[in-house]
């Protein structure tokens, strides 16, 4: 590791952990699970407390809805230990992908790569 990755890893938290976050976590933390992300769970020794480490860009949306219950204390078990029933139509998980290229256009809107070619609608012109 760089001395400018360090540097903007002691100063930076979007893109991972801080050294201060890496300290607590390794004098306090108790990794307790990964998700498929590779985003990694801690608790503190006496389960008060409990955190993600991202794996990559700090983004709550990344975070699964069974991590996320148990990083919230809803309940006590992690999923590790107790994972949810999942259902037939359940969709995998997906991180919240607005503001990117990835994000959602209808048919017909000019983000597309192939916008549909616009019939119900005309331009107004002065005559």
């Amino acid at each position: 590791m760089g001395l400018l990755t360090s540097l903007l890893r002691a100063v930076t938290w979007w893109n991972g952990q801080t050294l201060n976050t890496q300290l607590w976590t390794w004098r306090n933390g108790t990794k307790v699970g990964e998700d498929g992300q590779g985003n990694i769970f801690y608790e503190n020794k006496d389960k008060s407390r409990r955190w993600v480490i991202f794996n990559g860009e700090a983004e709550a949306s990344r975070v699964d809805p069974e991590w996320h219950g148990w990083l919230h204390h809803t309940w006590e078990a992690p999923p590790t230990e107790a994972p949810l029933a999942r259902k037939s139509w359940e969709k995998p998980h997906q991180e919240n992908l607005t503001g990117t290229p990835l994000a959602y256009a209808p048919k017909g809107s000019i983000r597309r790569s192939d916008p549909a070619e616009r019939r119900d609608y005309e331009a107004w012109s002065p005559e």
